[in-house]
């Protein structure tokens, strides 16, 4: 099964558990807001990128060749995955109206500096600006995968972020995690306070090591999680109405896994979780035929 990929970790890391599949086309670090005003690379220096993948994806970003990427090899595709996990940085706005994915790899060599010397703007992910431009690339990328006789072929991974890590209890939601680190915080700043008390320290030491009590992993994982889920919301929903096929998978469904490749993120899932997504993909894939 020939597979192409407008994403990044969520379908990678998918078909990397798929035996059956061969993954002929990969557009990372990809914002779908490049292909309508792409920057160009003009300005742009990659040389502190070291990894031949890192330029390849940051300049195909940079002139928005991404869907061609794609569309140039539609007749030995059976399938294109499609998830939206790289637009969770923002792009750069520039003040003659072309972007660029505000990227790690950009971001890596000056990008952010660069940008701003020539006035761009960071658009955060979640706002109405982000929003309404991200609608407008979307459509056309759905246009050009149309065009090529795509539509059909292409699955969205609608997985959200997970809140918990493998093994771990799903919150109840995000103001259940907030209660909770409130109610752990205060039994550890009485135990603080007693503690300094009793070896003497003044009011103010004993305020800053309080200050400095940081949340644990877990809670840090699962507050990410919740803001990430609520700001995709109208984003998945916008995709999900724009694609025939989609797999979904809520947060309470997923699991981080901590000895994941990339290192543990909310979007690191756990093998049985990419397992239970390749089924439903390769489900998917046959009514193809």
């Amino acid at each position: 099964m020939k597979v192409a990929i407008f994403g990044s970790c969520v379908s990678r890391d998918t078909a990397n558990i798929m035996p059956e599949a061969e993954v002929v086309a990969y557009v990372a670090r990809h914002s779908v807001t490049s292909l309508e005003r792409p920057h160009g690379t003009t300005g742009i220096d990659l040389s502190e990128l070291t990894s031949a993948f890192q330029k390849r994806m940051v300049t195909s970003d940079l002139k928005g060749t991404g869907v061609e990427t794609i569309v140039k090899n539609a007749n030995n595709l059976d399938v294109v995955l499609l998830d939206l996990v790289d637009e969770r940085r923002g792009f750069w706005n520039f003040p003659d109206g072309t972007t660029i994915t505000n990227s790690i790899e950009f971001e890596a060599c000056g990008g952010a500096r660069i940008a701003r010397r020539d006035g761009a703007r960071l658009i955060e992910f979640g706002t109405d600006k982000h929003f309404d431009q991200w609608q407008s690339g979307f459509g056309l990328l759905i246009d050009r995968l149309k065009n090529a006789n795509l539509w059909k072929k292409t699955i969205l991974l609608d997985l959200e972020w997970a809140a918990a890590i493998d093994g771990v209890r799903h919150p109840r939601s995000f103001k259940a995690v907030q209660l909770g680190r409130i109610a752990r915080n205060t039994r550890r700043t009485m135990q603080k306070w007693k503690q300094a008390i009793a070896q003497g320290n003044s009011l103010a030491t004993v305020r800053r090591r309080i200050q400095s009590v940081q949340p644990t992993e877990s809670e840090t994982y699962a507050m990410r999680a919740f803001k990430a889920n609520s700001d995709y919301r109208r984003y998945r929903k916008y995709a999900s109405s724009m694609v025939k096929n989609a797999v979904s998978r809520k947060s309470n469904e997923l699991r981080i896994d901590p000895e994941h490749k990339w290192g543990p993120q909310p979007f690191h899932y756990t093998l049985d979780n990419y397992k239970s997504v390749r089924e439903e993909i390769l489900e998917t894939a046959n009514s193809f035929k």
